[in-house]
């Protein structure tokens, strides 16, 4: 296998948001998006429980693109305006297509916060090119045992498909555009190279753990976690240095001009502001609090 080079290592420096405080690797001053990927939010874990909830998201809208959860730890509630309501528990995913318009809020379940417990997941912005972005909403539940597994020889790698395809194992989320999702668990020791499209972007996080990129790079917490690839190999190698969970994405860049603002990601700044009025008179639909 030809090594996709390395484009840019990525920090995931933590910011403010509201009332929590959660990492953020895409965007940065570095890395504004790595197209259609436009935005990555690794939240926790936070210690939930009655005298301590920062994470409960009331309702809010989303309009233009594919808002995503990997739920790594914990357990929350999604609800939104098509009527969806379901339990995500951990290793579980969400996946989410805004459209023309949803509704939706989610938070730590009410059983959760009482027993308590850690919260952790992976919060993704998937864009959606021009003709899809006033398609109608869906909303996509996957349970964490429902996913198809590749793993290495010797099992020290087990790589769960999310979406898209791997070696001829196929994801359980159904996609708008050429995009896979992995959820990576390697051991010390641990070996594997990973084909990526040539026609596709690529990264790889990592949520913890210690791993070795292309024999080269080192990612660690509280350092370099993320790598942004070239599309100039067929791949790149993974090792493990310890016990370590990453997250890999690829997808056809989508080579649009992008106007966001707050929930809405659009092509023009007058789509965002048709965005907005649709909002306010209802035509996304309604969620009580």
């Amino acid at each position: 296998m030809k090594l996709n080079s390395i484009k840019k290592i990525g920090r995931s420096d933590f910011v403010n948001m509201g009332p929590i405080k959660l990492r953020q690797p895409i965007p940065t001053q570095d890395i504004e998006l790595v197209d259609p990927f436009v935005l990555l939010h690794h939240y926790g874990p936070y210690p939930i429980s009655e005298f301590n909830n920062p994470f409960d998201l009331g309702p809010h809208p989303h309009r233009g693109f594919e808002p995503i959860t990997f739920l790594i730890q914990g357990e929350q509630l999604h609800r939104d305006s098509l009527g969806n309501e379901s339990v995500v528990n951990a290793g579980d995913v969400q996946w989410t297509t805004a459209g023309r318009g949803i509704v939706h809020a989610e938070g730590p379940t009410k059983a959760f916060i009482k027993k308590g417990g850690e919260l952790e997941g992976i919060q993704l912005w998937l864009n959606l090119p021009s003709e899809k972005k006033m398609m109608p909403a869906n909303y996509q539940h996957v349970k964490n045992d429902d996913f198809l597994v590749v793993s290495s020889e010797n099992s020290k790698v087990n790589i769960q498909v999310i979406a898209g395809e791997l070696n001829g194992t196929n994801g359980r989320i159904g996609t708008q555009t050429s995009v896979n999702a992995y959820i990576i668990d390697i051991e010390e020791g641990g070996e594997f190279n990973l084909p990526v499209p040539k026609d596709h972007q690529s990264i790889v996080y990592l949520l913890n753990g210690e791993v070795t990129i292309n024999d080269t790079e080192s990612l660690a917490l509280n350092n370099k976690q993320m790598v942004w690839f070239n599309q100039d190999g067929d791949g790149f190698s993974l090792e493990g240095k310890s016990k370590s969970k990453l997250l890999f994405l690829s997808g056809t860049p989508i080579n649009e001009p992008i106007s966001s603002y707050g929930p809405y990601v659009m092509n023009t700044q007058t789509e965002i502001m048709e965005a907005m009025r649709d909002y306010q008179s209802g035509k996304m639909g309604f969620l009580t609090v």
